[in-house]
């Protein structure tokens, strides 16, 4: 075929094309302003910033789970992966070269095209040779091909960033819950040594008179009630041990020797509102968008398969009957010419698989969606309740100190002949949970202040070249 003749060849090509059927109207992706996202002040923060807290235990703990963690050794295998199918998906767009010989022992007929010696004849048919072969990408199905892998390597590496920052965060709540857990523990010791004290002196009471064996026995049943407490804290002080333990990668031994800290009290501005610039803070929601880019990629790559594919075929090596010839200059063969592949009927798989990418378009964007629908929730809940945790704290403090003074009045008046047992009973149950109260909302505010620092990011920032650019080098 001569060259000239090759553009009424794609011509008379692209004229006898598979037919593709209309699609619908595709799932568009949620705007920050359809959300009421606005711009505030926000201090975004670090990506270690957990360090806030000042605690060295905790930090040595983050590092040893992000070292050691499966979680994150499965998140960067899961960007080699990705790595190397960019380096498949580029292979297309490069020149083929493959090196081959080929010897076919055959007995020739001797009633065929062949004259003696060789007719009736056994002897070797010998091929060596260089084989080319490079598709001519013209619909960009290739190039949409490697597009889509750039993308989904991106995913790749903020799915690495997402996974580092969710085992961060669980590490910081968990190792909050074994704080909280010491902390509760000492409550529960500080009550059962003021229930054994009242407990005395009821005792004392009973022996001059002053009261009954049944304000003894309640007296036992109450400091028993807070032993048994104290047992479930120590129980599940040695359950958050070993879960701390777990998420850095090693045994239970590692959570023994963990202690109690007095963190530093955390300090920053709370946004006023959700931020606009969360969704590029947001390593799932970036990842959501790349792959939400990739499946756009895959329909472009999907459209080009109904049209021709376009190959240049050559080779150039030595081809002869019989070994001893090969080599020789009359034994050279050389071609090269187009390879054309034309779609017409297909059966309806070509439609198919571009339905099925239009599909699977719609499901990222939605996957998209939920997750920006989950960040702007979770980090609307966070600012909402540190927000009123100045509120709730001051509260909490007054009704603390009430019940306080009145256990202690209650107790006074009891040892003085002037009270009775069932009202320290009543200021001893209030006590008890409004210590637990106390102590619970303490850490509490670590936790919600952990909790928006993960809502914004953990830190995370997105890459100065995207993907796009990377592909147009």
């Amino acid at each position: 075929m001569k060259l000239l003749s090759l553009p009424l060849v794609l011509l008379m090509a692209l004229a006898g094309c598979a037919s593709m059927d209309p699609t619908t109207e595709p799932v568009t992706p949620l705007a920050g302003s359809q959300l009421g996202l606005q711009s505030p002040s926000v201090s975004w923060p670090d990506t270690q910033w957990w360090q806030r807290y000042g605690d060295a235990q905790l930090n040595t703990l983050v590092d040893e789970a992000l070292a050691n963690n499966p979680s994150m050794t499965s998140a960067q295998a899961r960007l080699a992966q990705a790595n190397a199918a960019i380096r498949g998906a580029r292979a297309p767009l490069m020149p083929r070269v493959d090196a081959n010989y080929s010897l076919d022992r055959e007995h020739l007929s001797e009633n065929y095209i062949y004259q003696p010696p060789l007719a009736g004849s056994v002897t070797s048919d010998n091929r060596l040779a260089l084989d080319f072969s490079y598709e001519l990408d013209f619909w960009g199905k290739n190039r949409a091909r490697l597009n889509a892998a750039i993308s989904q390597q991106a995913a790749a590496e903020a799915d690495t960033q997402a996974a580092r920052n969710l085992l961060a965060r669980a590490m910081v709540r968990s190792y909050l819950n074994l704080q909280n857990a010491f902390a509760q523990r000492q409550v529960l010791q500080n009550i059962v040594k003021q229930r054994t004290d009242v407990w005395q002196l009821t005792r004392d009471r009973q022996r001059a008179g002053l009261d009954t064996q049944v304000e003894v026995k309640q007296a036992e049943s109450s400091l028993a009630s807070a032993q048994v407490e104290l047992t479930q804290t120590e129980t599940r002080l040695a359950q958050l041990r070993n879960q701390v333990a777990a998420l850095a990668g090693t045994g239970p031994v590692r959570g023994q020797s963990l202690r109690a800290i007095t963190l530093k009290a955390p300090a920053g501005v709370v946004p006023d509102s959700v931020p606009l610039d969360l969704l590029g803070h947001r390593a799932d929601i970036t990842a959501a968008r790349w792959r939400a880019e990739a499946a756009q990629r895959y329909i472009e790559a999907a459209r080009a398969e109904f049209y021709p594919n376009i190959n240049l075929v050559g080779f150039a090596g030595f081809q002869a009957i019989g070994t001893g010839n090969l080599l020789e200059a009359g034994s050279r063969i050389a071609g090269i010419g187009p390879a054309i592949t034309l779609p017409i009927f297909h059966g309806g798989e070509l439609n198919a698989n571009l339905a099925n990418r239009h599909a699977e378009a719609d499901l990222a964007v939605s996957d998209y969606n939920q997750v920006v629908l989950d960040a702007v929730h979770q980090t609307a809940d966070a600012i909402d309740a540190l927000r009123l945790l100045n509120r709730e704290t001051t509260q909490q403090r007054q009704a603390r100190d009430a019940i306080d003074a009145a256990y202690h009045l209650a107790v006074q008046r009891y040892r003085a002949g002037m009270g009775n047992y069932l009202t320290v009973l009543i200021a001893q149950n209030g006590v008890l949970l409004q210590s637990r109260l106390d102590t619970d909302l303490h850490f509490r505010a670590y936790q919600l202040d952990a909790d928006l620092a993960y809502a914004l990011g953990g830190g995370y920032a997105p890459p100065a070249d995207t993907p796009s650019t990377a592909s147009s080098h």
